[in-house]
């Protein structure tokens, strides 16, 4: 399996999970929700779907009223297919959620992976956001060792380019640290209760959730081309 299609994989069961639906509404759930699916279509979609009911992940069923269901072969439309997920794939879906492995922190992946935190728990919400703060810190640290080896071999444009890419990483790795001070937060505040229960953010799943947002401070696009 590519890398590619594994996200698409983990992002239709995580919407699936939400609430069955046909792959239009997939494909517009994913288009508008996700964007690292802008692109895709439904030559991809499909065997995507395919897979994970080969898999028993998901379950084929026919959308829409009886009445509907029985008109359609009458009046030569076909049927809505409405994918459902599967108990194995709730299963599977958790497993997915709960990996805080290298591929967690790539741009695609966590870009994914982040539209899905509030289904996943506090502790592997930390890791992750760790592992990409690092993996960012490092891939800072490379663009400014490079940028001081050819400062004086590029044109003012290129330079700027250069400059521009530093700067989108380095917007996004002071967005990660607020949000790794609000989840340490929420966590001291759970610990600290007085009947020790956690206060639950409807936002965020447990305690903590995400920091307020300055309206002039957008959230950093992870599939920024530039934050590579």
């Amino acid at each position: 399996m590519s890398r590619r299609s594994g996200i698409l994989e983990f992002a239709v069961l995580g919407l699936l999970r939400e609430s069955p639906m046909h792959g239009y509404e997939l494909r517009k759930r994913l288009n508008t929700s996700l964007g690292v699916f802008r692109a895709f279509s439904y030559g991809t979609l499909y065997p995507c779907l395919k897979t994970l009911v080969a898999n028993g992940w998901l379950i084929e069923e026919t959308g829409g009223t009886p009445e509907e269901a029985l008109a359609a072969p009458l009046s030569g439309r076909r049927a809505k297919i409405v994918y459902r997920l599967t108990a194995e794939g709730k299963e599977h879906f958790e497993e997915l959620l709960s990996q805080t492995g290298p591929d967690a922190y790539e741009d695609e992946h966590f870009a994914a992976r982040f539209a899905f935190f509030g289904q996943t728990s506090r502790d592997v919400r930390m890791r992750v956001l760790e592992g990409r703060r690092s993996r960012l810190e490092e891939r800072l640290e490379k663009m400014r060792a490079s940028l001081a080896r050819t400062r004086e071999r590029l044109d003012d444009y290129t330079l700027e380019l250069q400059r521009h890419g530093m700067e989108s990483v380095e917007r996004e790795v002071r967005w990660l640290n607020e949000l790794i001070e609000s989840e340490r937060a929420g966590r001291d505040q759970q610990r600290s209760a007085p009947d020790g229960s956690a206060q639950h953010d409807s936002t965020s799943g447990e305690s903590g959730g995400l920091p307020r947002r300055r309206d002039t401070d957008p959230p950093p696009d992870p599939s920024d081309d530039t934050a590579k």
